[in-house]
């Protein structure tokens, strides 16, 4: 790779390779600065040196761009003027930008003030979106160990829900693994930056399997709206026999056209810049459409589909004679629910952006990546913890835990308390024995007789001793050795 691209992109490199350099004598030069992406050499007074375009996104590395050394050897400024609050000069870095860059950067930077606003949008935009998929992202990995774990939702709507999922949990991963590359690189201004973003197959094949996800999304989204539309308006409709349909187009058809995009780009997206940075600003290219098109039409189709569905709600909660108002808030209550599900929501973000007004901009901004990023915490739940069946497994299971929870801890009571007491039961037995020893009723008992002892007459013998019961068990006192019998037991 040209030295250019990457290896003076370092301050440490611009001060060692010009350390020893001492201007001639009586001449004006400019010193050696680093201005955060190009290492400038000294170049003489009045003079232009022109370098190849630095290894950033959105630039094409087979352009360059120039810097003036002014007549009083101070880097010339922006309007051909020195300034000694910035040594380093300026240069016109927008001739490095690609054409799909170069008209993004005009329509951004009307003015130099509402461009920062722009900018700052985009900030605070991408933060939000941060935050999003990471919330997202804990509530779809919920919502599929729920689906995995109860086999009372093992039917088709619920696989269906499953890979729609799964596709939203790989393109959000891919997400927050790529901003979090930039913003680790962003943050590292000094010394040679290795991520995502500048290392060759690596970036585009990362993007390439974002890509791939989101078109995935897009087509389990288009299933989703399928199977709901064949279930409220067909009459006869077997589920299961469609599935492995379904598993094809979701999963198969995503493969085939992100193929064709990756080649296609690969081969004809500025294919004379050998080291254009990760296909950078390929979104703006017209190859796009090659995904983007088929993701317009599931929208399209799916948007039909909602209309005919709340057609047949509708009609069906006239014949239930329900008030108007009441069918109307039912029918918008539907619509509203199935949006997040058929991915309608993202046609906000297909549209172009205006640029052209700070405001305007800000609101676009702001609600599309708001409904894109939590687009997973809206759809895991409503179809998965709002769910009624979903919420029956999960009471169900609870139910369970906590009765088994219940007994085995009775069990630790019973245990814990026969454990414990042994010394103090035995001894409430001899003390018993011993009682009934020295007062001569032990025989009676014993033998549960009728016969009174020799110096007592028949009809006054207690009735206690026939009767007499422990305090912690039920059952006639009939001496140790029964007790004993009775607690092992």
């Amino acid at each position: 790779m040209d030295a250019n691209a990457i290896g003076n992109n370092t301050r440490d490199f611009c001060r060692g390779r010009y350390k020893n350099f001492v201007p001639p004598d009586g001449e004006l030069w400019c010193e050696p600065v680093w201005d955060s992406l190009l290492c400038w050499p000294p170049t003489k007074a009045s003079t232009t040196t022109k370098q190849k375009c630095p290894f950033e996104d959105g630039f094409d590395t087979t352009k360059s761009v120039e810097k003036k050394c002014g007549y009083n050897g101070r880097w010339e400024g922006q309007n051909g003027t020195t300034n000694e609050e910035y040594l380093h000069g300026w240069a016109n870095y927008t001739t490095c930008l690609t054409p799909e860059m170069l008209r993004l950067h005009g329509k951004v930077y009307t003015n130099t003030i509402e461009g920062n606003m722009k900018m700052e949008i985009a900030e605070k935009t991408r933060t939000l979106e941060f935050v999003g998929l990471s919330i997202s992202l804990v509530a779809l990995l919920a919502s599929l160990a729920i689906f995995c774990r109860f086999r009372s939702l093992r039917n088709t709507r619920t696989r269906i829900h499953k890979n729609l999922f799964v596709a939203m949990v790989v393109q959000v991963l891919i997400r927050l693994t790529v901003y979090i590359d930039i913003e680790i690189l962003r943050r590292k201004t000094y010394g040679i930056q290795r991520g995502i973003g500048n290392t060759p197959v690596l970036c585009e094949a990362s993007y390439a399997l974002l890509e791939y996800a989101k078109t995935a999304m897009f087509m389990w989204m288009f299933i989703e709206g399928l199977f709901l539309h064949n279930m409220v308006t067909v009459t006869v409709f077997q589920e299961n026999s469609y599935y492995r349909i379904y598993r094809f187009v979701g999963w198969g058809c995503p493969v085939v056209m992100t193929l064709i995009w990756a080649i296609i780009t690969a081969f004809c997206y500025h294919p004379k810049s050998k080291f254009s940075r990760c296909w950078s600003g390929y979104n703006l290219s017209s190859y796009f459409w090659i995904l983007e098109g088929p993701r317009f039409a599931v929208i399209l189709l799916n948007f039909l589909f909602l209309l005919n569905i709340v057609r047949v709600l509708v009609m069906k909660l006239r014949q239930s004679h329900t008030s108007e108002i009441e069918q109307v808030l039912k029918a918008v209550r539907a619509a509203v629910v199935l949006l997040p599900l058929l991915g309608i929501t993202n046609v906000l973000f297909m549209i172009e952006a205006p640029l052209h007004n700070v405001k305007k901009f800000a609101l676009w901004s702001y609600s599309t990546h708001f409904l894109q990023s939590f687009q997973g915490l809206f759809i895991a739940t409503l179809y998965c913890f709002l769910n009624g069946e979903v919420r029956l497994a999960l009471d169900k299971t609870i139910s369970v835990y906590l009765s088994l929870r219940g007994t085995d801890l009775q069990a630790r009571r019973q245990s814990t308390f026969s454990g414990c007491q042994p010394q103090r039961i035995a001894s409430v037995i001899e003390m018993e024995e011993e009682e009934m020893r020295s007062s001569g009723w032990i025989r009676l008992c014993c033998r549960g007789g009728n016969t009174p002892p020799p110096d007592r007459p028949a009809d006054t013998v207690p009735n206690s001793c026939l009767t007499m019961e422990p305090l912690w068990t039920p059952g006639p006192w009939t001496g140790a050795s029964k007790f004993h019998s009775v607690h092992e037991g």
